[in-house]
């Protein structure tokens, strides 16, 4: 059974795809920007309700990639 992708978008530099991943309910995310690559699981439930949150964390995660110098904002509290 091949992996059908349910969406794919950008967010900035990333590439999101989001496929169905083989088993039931769940949807597998590959994000890359062509130097690195991430790839998670998530349910159907949460991509339909947490899909910003998802995206904010993809985009934290890679910006923190890319300059891992920087700091979060979590490390100012």
């Amino acid at each position: 059974m091949t992996n059908s992708v349910i969406e794919q978008y950008k967010l900035g530099a990333v590439q999101v795809k989001v496929s169905a991943s083989g088993r039931p309910n769940k949807y597998t995310v590959h994000c890359s920007n062509g130097e690195f690559a991430s790839e998670f699981t998530v349910s159907e439930y949460e991509f339909k309700h947490y899909r910003r949150l998802m995206n904010q964390r993809i985009t934290e995660a890679f910006n923190q990639a890319n300059d891992p110098h920087s700091e979060s904002e979590s490390d100012h509290a």
